[in-house]
């Protein structure tokens, strides 16, 4: 372990209690940011295809941070690294803010981009979790962590909804004002953390471990390289229907409440599963439970594409099929990516985490940001009606869906021993 051996998760059930928090309140402001990211640029860009851009800058900005983010918090600890998140995050939105104010789309990028250093700060949440757990512990520190997750669901864009009542003449700007107070309330919040503070709180301690893995000879253990496919596909095809879909319901005549709310719906699905995904883990394995996550991908998009087909003879997909679409999304991304982050955890020794936990957040969010680009222009270019760009989204998921497949039949057949 990190300290010392432990003999009890105390220590880590009041860690993991702060970072609950901190998934819920926090992390509420992502929600708000991918629910209203992409029709705050479809206002702001001069083309359409560039709606989804500011949503794109958020994962680039999460990308880019990851390598140096994660040996920052090995070095100086986690608690100094969730809170430059924090400040990152409430620069982002006065810059984001003053991009709506301005109607100057350019700034509104750069506020986004911050933005990323926030998320990408929100993403160790779940490693910080095992950081003083036990290896029993570990799957359901990450899951309960993950359950934090359920309140953002609700809160994020329920304050949108609250947010779009006032300031009229300027649309989405008063969320943006709210997600200023949220990252200055988790400035407080993290000082409530008790972890290790990496290479400088034992330098004794620190030498007696064997030297780490180069990054080489970690990307040749098996169950590293599928941890990253399954995180990176799980995740990279959340985005790229997730970003879409309020382009697509309000694209279809639906109302932006009702794009709040199905949202809202997708990201409840997204974490009410973690209150048992670490105890389903601990029984049947990270491996089953990550290839029913992808199951559950592929019925998200079934799910979709039913919906286009029986709006043949209708105006447009009905809202049961973006509300089932949505929440099976939701469902499918908990399991494989705990189910990943699980697998990673028990893949590498603690003096490893600066080198591996950032390599797997470049390759992840490096995916996510192909698929925030992509979703803009396949949900935007590729037709004349909203209802052509939403089917180009949902028959994009095959092929990476494939790879994760076929990764987790191979890490399935390694011999064991």
């Amino acid at each position: 372990m990190t300290d010392s051996v432990l003999t009890n998760d105390a220590r880590a059930k009041r860690n993991v209690t702060v970072l609950v928090i901190a998934q819920a309140l926090l992390g509420a402001q992502m929600p708000m940011i991918f629910a209203i990211g992409g029709l705050a640029g479809k206002q702001l860009a001069s083309n359409a295809c560039f709606a989804t851009l500011p949503i794109s800058m958020i994962v680039f900005g999460s990308m880019t941070t990851a390598p140096w983010l994660s040996p920052f918090m090995q070095k100086y600890g986690r608690q100094s690294g969730f809170m430059l998140g924090a400040t990152a995050g409430m620069i982002g939105a006065m810059i984001s803010a003053a991009g709506l104010y301005l109607g100057n789309f350019a700034i509104f990028l750069i506020g986004s981009y911050l933005t990323g250093i926030y998320q990408s700060s929100q993403g160790f949440f779940r490693f910080a979790a095992t950081d003083t757990a036990s290896d029993d512990f570990k799957p359901k520190a990450i899951s309960y962590v993950m359950a934090g997750g359920l309140v953002s669901a609700i809160v994020g864009p329920q304050l949108n909804n609250f947010a779009s009542g006032t300031m009229s003449y300027i649309p989405f700007l008063t969320s943006y004002l709210i997600i200023i107070g949220i990252n200055l309330f988790g400035l407080f919040l993290f000082l409530g953390l008790d972890l290790p503070k990496g290479s400088r709180r034992a330098p004794e301690s620190v030498a007696a471990l064997p030297a780490p893995r180069s990054r080489k000879e970690m990307l040749r253990d098996q169950s590293i390289v599928v941890a990253i496919i399954v995180g990176m596909v799980s995740y990279a095809l959340m985005n790229l229907v997730m970003t879409s879909t309020p382009l697509a319901v309000v694209g279809c005549g639906y109302g932006t409440e009702q794009a709040n709310n199905i949202v809202t719906a997708h990201v409840l699905a997204m974490f009410v599963p973690s209150f048992f995904t670490g105890h389903l883990i601990a029984r049947f394995g990270v491996i089953r439970i990550m290839s029913i996550g992808l199951v559950i991908l592929a019925a998200a998009g079934f799910a979709a594409l039913a919906g286009v087909q029986l709006a043949d003879e209708a105006a447009a997909p009905s809202l049961f099929s973006f509300y089932a679409g949505l929440i099976l999304l939701g469902v499918g991304w908990n399991f494989g990516f705990i189910g990943a982050t699980t697998l990673l955890a028990k893949s590498h020794a603690p003096q490893e985490r600066g080198i591996i936990q950032g390599l797997n957040d470049l390759l992840v969010f490096g995916g996510v940001t192909v698929a925030s680009v992509a979703s803009g222009g396949l949900m935007n270019c590729s037709g004349g009606a909203a209802i052509d760009g939403w089917t180009a989204v949902n028959l994009a998921m095959v092929p990476f869906l494939t790879l994760a497949g076929g990764a987790l039949i191979w890490l399935a057949f390694k011999p064991k021993g």
